[in-house]
C-alpha cells in the first residue's frame, strides 16, 4: 500500500487545538486549504515540543541570516488565529514521529507529522534498523501530514500552540502536578488532599 501524504503548500490555516475539557482534552494539529481539512491527534507534550522547537529553529534562522530572513521576531497580529478548530474534527491518524526543517531556498518552515507505528523486534539493534528502514521508505511508509509555512505563519502557530498547552489545568504550587477542580492528592503534602 502506498503512503498517504497530506500536503499543504501553503495552508490557508495551520493550528494546534483541543477537543474536550481541561484534564480530558485531546490535542490536534489541523491544516486547511480551501475545502480540505486534515486533523491529526497527538499528545500535549508533542504539541509543546513542536512549538518550542519551532521557535528555536526560527530564532536560529534569523541569527544565521544576520536578520535578513523573512522571519518576524514576534507573531504578526494580522496572522494570529484564535478561532476554534474547524468541525467536525475527524482524526486521520495519531502522530508518532515529527520533524522540522527550514527550506532556505523557498524561505519556508517544513513541518512533518508521521503516523504512530508499532514495530516489533527481538533486540535493540533490530528495532533501530526497523525504525531507520521505516523512515527511509518514501513510498510505503505510514501516513504523513506535511505543511510548509512562512516565517510569520510559523511564529503564529508556535504562539497559539503554547497558549493551547498552557490553557489546561493549573499546576499545584507544591508538586507541579495538574490540579483538578476537586483538588488532587499531593505527594509533597504526604498524600493529603489539596483544594484548587
Amino acid at each position: 500500500m502506498s503512503r498517504q501524504v497530506f500536503l499543504y503548500d501553503p495552508p490557508d490555516r495551520f493550528v494546534a487545538g483541543t477537543v474536550g475539557l481541561p484534564g480530558r482534552r485531546t490535542f490536534f494539529l489541523q491544516a486547511t486549504a480551501g475545502p480540505r481539512v486534515t486533523s491529526v491527534a497527538l499528545e500535549k507534550t508533542q504539541v509543546a515540543a513542536l512549538a518550542e522547537r519551532m521557535e528555536e529553529l526560527l530564532d536560529e534562522v534569523v541569527r544565521r541570516s544576520g536578520g535578513s530572513a523573512p522571519v518576524p521576531a514576534v507573531p504578526p497580529t494580522d496572522v494570529a488565529d484564535t478561532a476554534p478548530l474547524d468541525t467536525p474534527v475527524e482524526e486521520e491518524f495519531r502522530v508518532g514521529t515529527m520533524a522540522l526543517a527550514w527550506d532556505g531556498e523557498e524561505q519556508r518552515m517544513i513541518v512533518e507529522a508521521q503516523a504512530l507505528v508499532e514495530l516489533e523486534a527481538e533486540s535493540e539493534e533490530d528495532l533501530a534498523e526497523a525504525e531507520e528502514k521505516l523512515l527511509q521508505d518514501e513510498e510505503n511508509g505510514p501516513p504523513m501530514l506535511r505543511v510548509r509555512l512562512t516565517g510569520a505563519q510559523a511564529r503564529a502557530f508556535a504562539k497559539r500552540a503554547l497558549d493551547v498547552v498552557n490553557a489546561g489545568r493549573p499546576p499545584c504550587p507544591l508538586c507541579s502536578l495538574p490540579l483538578d477542580p476537586e483538588g488532587h492528592v499531593c505527594p509533597r503534602q504526604n498524600g493529603y488532599r489539596r483544594g484548587a
